[in-house]
């Protein structure tokens, strides 16, 4: 298939620059064999007893750092891990910044270019470890996606964080978790919807763009993830039991996949991922995909394309555009059935 296949016409003022208040308060469209609109809070009518919702505990990290080469003013975005004081960067203006160079973030803080490979700059903090993640509470701040075009305000240190986060490393948050807050929880207890969590450390490289004609060319970035034995246990203890697995977001989904045999088993899993899903692809583990609104021509629309239908997926984002729900990190949900290909 081609990149172009994905697209569609999104007006600008669709994109949310803030999120609503409160969380689940925003809406929810349920794509089915129908497309049926709700709000967030409506969640537990839609779920059964003995499902089992899946959540990414991963907690956004402040990953975007301004410094300076000399009179050269350097924004740094944080991408990935690579060790206990390098990480891959994506770093502006990249093509100005060669290997040897020192980007000053403080006085006591900074950064040295150590390679280039593409958009990437690999970068060795002068810090590592609990000192380094000390540093970038210090001088760093959230990273919103690109196309929120308003500078990180005091409101994002909890706005862009989901109640799930527990493990440090993201530097983007799992948006699909943003909706969640501790009375729709309840309700979900209520409901006998049981959650476990899994990591991904989602990486900034989720926003970028695919650039190649033939999807089949697209090189994915890699992220870090884990699930325990015990998630592993529930997950294939509820499908034993006839209950249904729901993803709240692609993250978990992109890992639960990963770790899922062909029999529909999951088994415990530590590693890195580069998992691309598009249409076409069998689905091992998840039922359910609970998930925001997607860019266009990106990977994750391509992934719940995939998950339920291309032409269902078109016809819900055309249904999304032209009743005004809101799209991307801090927009509206959708409930996505699966659709299995033929």
């Amino acid at each position: 298939m081609k990149t172009a296949d994905f697209d569609f016409d999104l007006p600008p003022d669709r994109i949310a620059e803030h999120p609503v208040r409160p969380r689940d308060a925003a809406r929810l469209l349920e794509v089915g064999s129908t497309l049926r609109d709700f709000i967030v809070r409506d969640l537990p009518t839609l779920v059964q007893p003995g499902d089992l919702m899946v959540v990414n505990d991963t907690r956004v990290i402040p990953a975007r750092l301004d410094g300076r080469r000399g009179e050269v003013a350097v924004e740094i975005t944080l991408h990935k891990r690579l060790g206990e004081r390098e990480w891959a960067t994506f770093s502006k203006p990249g093509k100005r910044l060669k290997p040897g160079d020192t980007i000053v973030i403080a006085d006591d803080f900074n950064a040295e270019v150590i390679a280039k490979d593409g958009m990437e700059v690999r970068l060795r903090f002068s810090a590592g470890g609990a000192e380094l993640m000390e540093a970038l509470h210090r001088h760093g701040r959230m990273p919103l996606p690109p196309y929120i075009r308003r500078k990180a305000d005091e409101g994002d240190n909890a706005d862009y964080q989901t109640v799930f986060a527990a493990r440090e490393g993201a530097v983007a948050a799992p948006t699909a978790g943003l909706h969640f807050t501790p009375e729709l929880l309840a309700a979900l207890d209520e409901r006998c919807v049981r959650r476990v969590p899994v990591t991904l450390h989602v990486g900034a490289g989720t926003f970028l763009p695919v650039k190649v004609d033939d999807i089949a060319d697209h090189k994915m970035h890699s992220e870090w993830g884990e699930i325990s034995a015990e998630t592993a246990a529930a997950v294939n203890e509820t499908r034993k039991a006839g209950g249904r697995i729901v993803s709240v977001g692609t993250t978990a989904l992109r890992i639960l996949e990963t770790a899922g045999r062909p029999d529909g088993t999951l088994v415990p899993f530590s590693g890195d991922t580069d998992i691309f899903i598009t249409p076409g692809y069998r689905f091992r583990i998840v039922d359910l995909l609970w998930t925001n609104f997607h860019l266009p021509k990106s990977t994750l629309f391509m992934l719940v394309c995939a998950f339920a239908g291309y032409d269902r997926m078109h016809a819900a984002y055309r249904h999304a555009i032209d009743t005004d729900y809101r799209f991307f990190s801090y927009g509206d949900a959708s409930l996505l059935h699966r659709t299995d290909p033929t």
